[in-house]
């Protein structure tokens, strides 16, 4: 029997110990090149999409490409030369290695490494390439800076050039410079090595110079020429970088350095050259000897010409006359610094201050006394919250902020705070992906609130408040998507017959008022509608939901980036931002306002400044909200943009403020469709800009010192000044200037400014006043015209000998001055406890006055902070009152204290004074009602203390408008008894009238 099978080929199999190869690996590494690509999509195009929606995705481009650019080019460059270099070195090695007992050990080392050799010459230099290009990439600013250089105008007083060349031109060739001598430096070491290695290079053998091969020569005399010819470039350029150096008296080229330092630069630079030179001849005669020779000869004057001589010369001729000597230089430091820093106009003014009020001396500042701010931004957020918060996940942010705004035709100081979303007040059964995402996603509406005037029971009075808004402000779009305090991200929109956003829950039935973000017609953010953009989305937020979610949909955005002042760092990345963000509502929405300044540290002979500590104050430390500038060093600033966020699309607009800046008109060719002009900005918005505050710190520090423009004077010190530490805050910390609207002396009409004081400097030096300065901070009116008088600084210098306080002997008076101090006792009564806002100084009545207000907080229970008293001190008067009205007149009438003791008996036995006329039945009464009105207000403290510590407003309010109702009548008796009737209408600036929105 056959079997047909038994015929038929089988089929191969593997030869033992070979398997067949599988597709897993391949598909897992596939696999994983997609997840890569993924991820790095994830973060790459989603950027894309962002800058593309808000319409600045030049910006992009531009900074990508000039990366990459400097990148390539570094990567190239670096890489390139030493793999270059390190090629040659081995295809010029010598067939047959010398034997020396030296050689035999390298051998070995070649055979370790011959295996991968081929490895270290691609992968050593190509690491090293990589972390170059990383580096080049950096420059990315100063590159372009260099390829858009603009001509400044005006020439630097050593070398007649003009200042843009330090500006633009010097910081890219010193980059460049910089770059080489690296590359130089491991080129050489790498080809050293190699010829070592492979036998091109010999040291030792009895021989005190190096031995080479011809090839070996020739390379490294060449890149010892080239790396020469670099250091003499770097001492040229040292020669103009000079300018910009810093030292302990004022910054700059001094006396030594122009007469010393800067031809000991030339000459270093022309004895590199030589000695590149001696590289040479040794590349074509063979010696070593000449080129060492010249390097111990540029050793040699690096140290005595470089080093002695300037040291000789500033011991035994500039010391011995330093302020002679110094004085042409220190002169040029005031000059640069004033025009670096934008303070060349400042207008210094002689200030006598009267130490004593004159009676009716407040009549002729009767403007200033109205609109003297009362509510503290920084105190008065908890009262906001409390009475305005409206719901637990809304929030006002700690510190408020102070803008004005017209009122029935009058401009009004207001304190205004918008209404953010606070996730973190929602509790822990309502935070779930859905509502943190798509349900809270908005803040709602501004609460302003008059700078200058309170309710009968020490509430801010509020012109527009309410959830939703009533007020002055009208109708305007109340959602804020965009703020500070947004969640990381929301996403919003959906059909047209859905509405799950919310906007605030109605009283009653637990029901709510919702809305949708109307995504058809706006866009706020990136789309997110499409299945590519949802994973992208999904990996970059790491929440699969997006994925998943039905509330995803074709019609949904998503927004990120939510913070004003992030949005414009990313579409202005070369601007440095002011620490502070405030709100206004401008043409019917909610625009975040922020100021951007343009910096540079290479204006010749300005003096530097560390921008985060002089922009530090006590209001940036306790603020979360309100930041520093950047840690960095400047010598030039300039307010040149004034940027705008949308709350409700965020939309970004940047306006060129100072196209005078040329650090501006350079990034204005950089990203050309960025910036828009001053022509642009409409009347309303122009209203609310103001001159920045970070600005303000940074010149008031400079004006310590640089208010003083004679340079012998300048040299001694002895007039320098300080900022004062905030006399209400812990440590030494600086005082913040304040908003507010004042008239200086030589000024017509009050104007809204941003102030501050100066005390002597000095650890030991009496803490009295010597300086009030103050900016004309209006930017402009609703004609849109920018203001005439906008950023004009000036300075009252008061006498050194003056007896005005400083803000220190000021607060120190009110704690201890045995009328006033018994108040605060008084108050703290019934268990609440005092707290003394910001301290105003304002020049007023032909002296200095300050006031403060001081509100009263209960310790448990419900505590938010009610303006009850108002103090006020002018040289040695200080007064307590209820209002700020009653503070002023005990003040200017002379009657320093508070209301007198209604107990107080007259002594019987007393002779009447000389002179004196019996009191008529008219006077009798007038003292009885006096009496009657005062034991009044006396019983309504009380009352009203006890109820706060209660907690129980009602009876406080009641309280409240007693103790009004006492202080009238007893400023009606008091009018009697002078012979005058009582004013019918209050005076402008008063406090406490019931309601009182005026």
């Amino acid at each position: 029997m056959s079997f047909a099978s038994s015929s038929r080929p089988q089929p191969a199999r593997p030869a033992p110990g070979r398997r067949r190869r599988g597709a897993l690996a391949p598909t897992l590494v596939v696999l994983g090149a997609i997840v890569v690509l993924v991820l790095i999509l994830a973060q790459v195009w989603t950027e894309v999409l962002w800058y593309d929606q808000l319409g600045f995705v030049e910006v992009l481009r531009t900074e990508w490409g000039t990366r990459a650019a400097l990148f390539a080019a570094g990567f190239l460059v670096m890489g390139g030369a030493v793999a270059l270099n390190m090629r040659y070195a081995y295809r010029s090695r010598p067939v047959y290695a010398p034997s020396t007992p030296e050689q035999a050990s390298l051998d070995q080392y070649r055979e370790a490494i011959e295996p991968l050799r081929k490895l270290v010459m691609i992968a050593g230099p190509a690491l090293i390439g990589v972390f170059a290009g990383g580096a080049a990439s950096q420059q990315w600013e100063t590159v372009q800076l260099w390829m858009h250089a603009q001509h400044v105008g005006t020439d630097d007083p050593q070398y007649g050039i003009d200042l843009g060349f330090y500006l633009f031109t010097l910081p890219g060739l010193r980059f460049v410079v910089g770059f080489l001598v690296a590359v130089t430096a491991l080129t050489a070491v790498a080809t050293l090595a190699t010829h070592y290695l492979y036998g091109g290079l010999r040291i030792g053998g009895g021989s005190d110079t190096p031995r080479t091969t011809r090839a070996a020569r020739v390379q490294l005399s060449v890149l010892g020429a080239l790396m020469m010819v670099l250091v003499a470039v770097n001492y040229w350029l040292d020669r103009y970088s000079i300018l910009t150096k810093t030292a302990e008296k004022f910054d700059g080229a001094s006396y030594t350095d122009v007469n010393a330092v800067i031809p000991a630069k030339a000459i270093l630079a022309g004895i590199a050259v030589f000695v590149a030179v001696t590289f040479v001849v040794t590349a074509v005669r063979g010696n070593w000897r000449l080129p060492l020779i010249g390097l111990g000869l540029m050793v040699v004057a690096a140290i005595t010409v470089g080093g002695i001589y300037p040291a000789i010369v500033q011991r035994f001729q500039v010391q011995p006359n330093q302020q002679d000597a110094e004085s042409e230089y220190i002169q040029r430091n005031i000059e640069a610094t004033s025009v670096a820093y934008g303070i060349d106009d400042v207008q210094v003014d002689r200030y006598n201050a009267r130490s004593s009020a004159q009676p009716q001396a407040l009549r002729d500042d009767a403007e200033t006394a109205a609109s003297i701010r009362l509510l503290d931004p920084q105190i008065v957020s908890p009262s906001f919250k409390q009475l305005e918060q409206g719901t637990t996940f809304y929030d006002f942010p700690d510190t408020l902020s102070v803008d004005r705004y017209t009122i029935d035709g009058t401009s009004q100081d207001t304190v205004i705070a918008a209404r953010e979303l606070n996730l973190s007040g929602l509790e822990a059964s309502q935070r779930n992906w859905t509502n943190d995402v798509t349900v809270y996603t908005h803040g709602y509406g501004v609460v302003a609130a008059y700078g200058n005037t309170t309710t009968s029971n020490g509430q801010p009075s509020f012109w527009e408040k309410g959830i939703p808004s009533t007020g002055e402000l009208g109708d305007y779009e109340p959602r804020l998507y965009f703020s500070p305090e947004s969640p990381a991200y929301s996403i919003v929109g959906g059909p047209e017959d859905t509405a799950w956003e919310l906007d605030y829950p109605t009283n009653g039935s637990g029901g709510s008022v919702n809305t949708r973000f109307p995504t058809q017609e706006v866009s706020a953010g990136p789309s997110i509608g499409n299945a590519w953009n949802k994973l992208l989305y999904a990996v970059k937020m790491g929440s699969e939901q997006i994925l998943f979610s039905d509330r995803v949909n074709a019609d949904s955005q998503i927004l990120y980036d939510r913070d004003p002042r992030e949005r414009v760092e990313k579409v202005a990345p070369y601007l440095t931002l002011d620490g502070r963000v405030y709100p206004a509502v401008v043409d019917g929405r909610v625009k975040w306002i922020v100021d951007g300044y343009t910096t540079s540290n290479q204006y010749p002979y300005a003096a530097q400044v560390t921008l985060d500590s002089a922009t530090a104050d006590a209001l940036t430390q306790s603020s979360d909200t309100i930041e520093t500038l950047q840690p960095k060093t400047a010598n030039y600033i300039r307010n040149s943009v004034k940027a705008t966020v949308d709350a409700y699309d965020g939309s970004v607009t940047l306006y060129a403020w100072d196209d005078s800046d040329p650090v501006l008109r350079a990034w204005s060719e950089i990203f050309p469709s960025s910036l828009r002009p001053l022509s642009e900005i409409d009347g309303e918005l122009m209203s609310h800009l103001r001159y920045p505050e970070d600005l303000f710190k940074v010149q008031r520090e400079l004006l310590t010192r640089y208010h003083v423009t004679d340079p012998a004077q300048f040299f001694t010190g002895t007039d320098f000044w300080a900022v004062p530490d905030d006399p209400n805050a812990a440590g030494d910390i600086a005082q913040p200037p304040y908003y507010m609207t004042l008239r200086m002396p030589d000024q017509e009409e009050a104007a809204f400014s941003l102030t501050s004081t100066f005390i002597p400097f000095g650890a030991e030096a009496r803490q009295v006043m010597r300086g009030y300065m103050a900016v004309d901070a209006d930017a402009g009116s609703q004609d849109g015209a920018k203001a005439e008088g906008y950023g004009k600084i000036r300075i009252l210098e008061l006498p050194r000998e003056g007896s005005v306080p400083g803000p220190g002997q000021v607060v120190n008076t009110i704690k201890t001055d045995d009328i006033v101090a018994p108040e605060f006792s008084l108050l703290t009564k019934g268990g609440a406890k005092p707290v003394q806002a910001n301290l105003l100084a304002l020049p007023v009545g032909d002296g200095m006055l300050y006031v403060q207000p001081v509100y009263l907080q209960a310790e448990t229970g419900t505590t938010f902070p009610l303006l009850q008293r108002v103090v006020a001190v002018f040289g040695d008067d200080i007064a307590i009152a209820p209002t700020l009205d009653a503070a002023l007149d005990l003040v200017f009438s002379g009657d320093s204290g508070v209301v007198p003791d209604p107990d107080a008996e007259p002594d019987p036995g007393a002779e009447p004074d000389p002179g004196t006329e019996p009191d008529d039945p008219g006077d009798a009464d007038a003292r009885a009602a006096l009496a009657d009105a005062l034991d009044r207000a006396r019983q309504a403290i009380e009352d009203g203390q006890k109820a706060l510590a209660d907690g129980d407003f009602t009876a406080y309010g009641e309280a409240q408008d007693r103790l009004d109702k006492a202080i009238q009548d007893a400023l009606d008796a008091e009018a009697r008894l002078e012979g005058a009737a009582a004013p019918a209408d209050p005076e402008p600036g008063a406090t406490s009238t019931p309601d009182a929105e005026s």
